[in-house]
This record gives C-alpha cells, sequence and structure tokens, in this order.
C-alpha cells in the first residue's frame, strides 16, 4: 500500500493507495521542520490513522512546507520512519506537491497560498526555478499568516473599521495582550494569525476586509510571479485555502496586473493521488 501526504502549516491531508486501487484518507495537524524537531513530529503522527497502517505501508510520498533542503527532509524521513520503518520514504516540497497537481506535464507557474506562500515556475517535467520563502516573520505574502498579521496590526493600532473591530471582538473576544501573548508566547504564532482569515473572508464584501486580501495577493504578485521570465504568457496556478475561498479577489489581483489565473484548488491531494495511482 502507499501512503501519500501533502502538509502544509495548518494541516496535512493523508490518502492510502490500497491494494485493488481502493483509497482513503485522514486530514490531521501540519507538519514544518523549520518549527518542529522529528521528535515532534513523530509523536503528532502516532494517530489512530496512521497507526493503525504501521505494519501495511511499503511507500510513503510525503510533500510539505519547509522541506526544500535536503537536512529538513531528512528529518522529516526520520519521523516517518519511526512509525513506518520498513516502509520506502521520499520527501519532497509542497512546491512539487503543487505544481503536479495543477501543472500536470505541461509547463506553467504554480503557486501555494495557504497558511505560508510559495511559488515555482515548472516546465512540465520539474520546477526550472523559485523565489525565496524566509517564512512567516520575513515574508508569506499573501498567505493567511501574512493577511492575519496585517489584521491583528491594524486591530493594536485601531486602524480598521469599528464594525468590523466589534464583530472581531465579539467573536474572537481578543485583546492587544491576547494576542501578544498568542504571537510571541504561544506555538505556531503563523497558524494563529491564520486562524483569523475565515473571520476575514466572510466579510469581504467589507471594502476593509476585500482591501486586507487585495493588498496581500498584490504583494505576493510583486515578490514572486512578476519575478519569473515570461509570467504573463504563462498559466499562474494556485493551491491553498486562502488562494480557494478568495479566488474572486485573487482573480480580480492578477487581472489588474495582466496575469492569467489558471486552476485554483484548495488541496493538490487528489492530484497527487491521481499522479502516484498512473505510476502503479
Amino acid at each position: 500500500m502507499i501512503l501519500i501526504a501533502d502538509s502544509g502549516g495548518s494541516k496535512t491531508d493523508w490518502r492510502v493507495i490500497h491494494r485493488g486501487g481502493r483509497i482513503s484518507q485522514y486530514r490531521g495537524v501540519g507538519f514544518n521542520p523549520y518549527y518542529m524537531t522529528s521528535e515532534e513530529m513523530a509523536l503528532q503522527m502516532r494517530n489512530d490513522f496512521l497507526v493503525g497502517l504501521s505494519n501495511e505501508i511499503e511507500e510513503v510520498y510525503f510533500y510539505g512546507a519547509g522541506c526544500s533542503s535536503p537536512e529538513r527532509q531528512e528529518e522529516v524521513k526520520e519521523a516517518i520512519s519511526s512509525l513506518f520503518p520498513t516502509a520506502k520514504i521520499q520527501v519532497d516540497h509542497d512546491l512539487s506537491a503543487a505544481a503536479k497537481a495543477t501543472c500536470g506535464h505541461l509547463p506553467g507557474i504554480a503557486c501555494i497560498l495557504g497558511t505560508g506562500s510559495n511559488s515555482c515556475d515548472y516546465d512540465g517535467e520539474k520546477i526550472v526555478s523559485t523565489r525565496p520563502a524566509p517564512g512567516y516573520i520575513l515574508g508569506d505574502e499573501g498567505g493567511g499568516g501574512y493577511v492575519g498579521k496585517k489584521f491583528l496590526q491594524d486591530f493594536i493600532y485601531d486602524e480598521m473599521p469599528e464594525k468590523i473591530r466589534k464583530m472581531a471582538i465579539e467573536r474572537f473576544h481578543i485583546t492587544q495582550h491576547i494576542i501578544q501573548d498568542h504571537v510571541y508566547r504561544q506555538p505556531f504564532p503563523s497558524r494563529y494569525m491564520a486562524s483569523f482569515c475565515r473571520f476575514i473572508t466572510e466579510n469581504k464584501s467589507d471594502p476593509y476586509c476585500y482591501g486586507l486580501f487585495y493588498n496581500a495577493f498584490q504583494d505576493f504578485f510583486d515578490r514572486h510571479v512578476s519575478k519569473y521570465e515570461n509570467y504573463t504568457s504563462k498559466p499562474v496556478n494556485f493551491v491553498g485555502s486562502i488562494a480557494y475561498y478568495n479566488s474572486d479577489i485573487l482573480r480580480k489581483a492578477a487581472l489588474d496586473r495582466g496575469i492569467h489565473v489558471n486552476i485554483i484548488l484548495e488541496s493538490p491531494i487528489a492530484g497527487l493521488t491521481l499522479y502516484h495511482q498512473e505510476l502503479l
């Protein structure tokens, strides 16, 4: 049996291709080797779904955020090996997942807009160019953590519409001190900041909330898409919840820049599953 995983900052989608072609699925927490040790990742993986498969999995294909370097890939591989010691394990970057799921065997630009953000230029077979992805403090333009951070900054400085501020207090019971405690003292601050994006999406008919996404997407185009050669003549594809649930704003922001947005998927896992099924 084959186990496939697509992991972002907030969640991991798991798929199992059973003998005979049946597919089962599970959604768990996200993993990022930049912010978690192998031991922490291994502990999080020990849930009922995966533990029950520990003696049956023959191959594992893990695509994850933060898995671009050999060192980080090895850390994730070590965590997976603790649960599937006899399996063949391959760890790859989440950009590879985005490219395979959206571009297939055709050239294009593949982008991720989830909790964080990233992008690559894909020639139909391999990634030929990428942009720096310095994480939620220095980068992640257009991602949920980036949008949420701006929202929380505006809340603290009282620079958002009073109506939105009151709604946020009523829903989240937040104060400046609660926000700072979560961001500076609690684990996974990017995940916390991104958690406000559902609220912002629900209220995107308000010009302020619409503008948070629109401006963040423009920042993403500035730092990522516009840096690729011939970017206006290539299809630009997206995966990730921020892109998917705000696709109307994303397409408008792209149109204003002369960028052709093609496919937008919430998750690449279905495309990855098909990709690996075809290799069987």
